[in-house]
């Protein structure tokens, strides 16, 4: 594994990393020196439920802090995961190889300029201030299971930057496309897109993504920000087609086996 911080601007690395964090809150965040640790009982998602260091500097007494972590994660009845960065000091990563953990899953951070980026002129889609008939929305098409929508909720709602949820619907099928753009000062991130699989290279997901960028822009971003799958290739071709490129990676570590 390549050094974390290698060849990443660091600073828009920590920037970008802030306002993640704001854009998807966790319920409890508490921090041992510069990591915070993350969880979040009522929810699964990776970003809600793992360790992020943030210092690159900030590597003393790697097996004891991890313990310590464990047990927090044991209380919550979660894994412990560890969310590599740029930010991540490279002797804990190389602890974490030494120490039987391994890299299940990588993510690409993007990013554009909304300032240079060509948009219609005019929003096909409004954004619905409607938690509840975005969520519902959301969870049929990921195929989630309904009884997470109380939890999504509360993470939603948490959310304290200005929020647009777009929805596409028909009267026969219900939701077909939704798109959910926190917009926190100059920076605008999406945070779910999803196309029914019925409704792909439709145009209706361009549709919608581009209005979630042209609300973004009009309420006062400059850029946006987006967090995908590295292997997810059909996302990452629509992405670049709105001219959205690589800022960082990021990865997941889990142990295999307690050594």
């Amino acid at each position: 594994m390549e050094a974390s911080s290698l060849g990443s601007d660091l600073p828009l690395v920590r920037r970008l990393e802030a306002v993640g964090f704001r854009a998807w809150p966790a319920a409890s965040v508490a921090y041992d020196g510069s990591w915070q640790i993350r969880l979040t009982g009522g929810h699964p998602s990776k970003r809600l439920n793992c360790v992020v260091p943030l210092d690159p500097s900030d590597y003393r007494d790697l097996d004891l802090r991890l313990e310590k972590a464990r047990k927090r994660f044991d209380a919550y009845g979660r894994a412990l995961l560890v969310r590599q960065t740029p930010l991540s000091p490279p002797a804990l990563i190389e602890h974490l190889g030494t120490k039987g953990w391994s890299v299940f899953e990588t993510t690409d951070v993007m990013t554009v300029d909304l300032t240079e980026l060509e948009l219609p002129d005019t929003l096909d889609y409004l954004p619905s201030h409607d938690i509840g008939r975005f969520i519902d929305a959301n969870l049929a098409l990921d195929g989630e299971d309904p009884a997470s929508k109380s939890a999504l909720a509360e993470i939603i709602s948490s959310i304290k930057p200005a929020s647009g949820f777009f929805i596409k619907e028909t009267p026969q099928e219900g939701p077909i496309a939704v798109a959910l753009c926190v917009q926190d000062n100059d920076l605008a991130g999406i945070m779910s897109f999803a196309v029914s699989p019925r409704h792909r290279r439709s145009g209706i997901g361009t549709e919608i993504f581009s209005s979630a960028l042209r609300w973004a822009r009009i309420s006062g971003a400059r850029s946006a920000w987006l967090q995908v799958g590295s292997t997810n290739a059909p996302a990452l071709a629509l992405y670049r087609k709105f001219g959205f490129r690589k800022a960082y990676q990021y990865h997941y570590w889990h142990q295999d086996a307690r050594a």
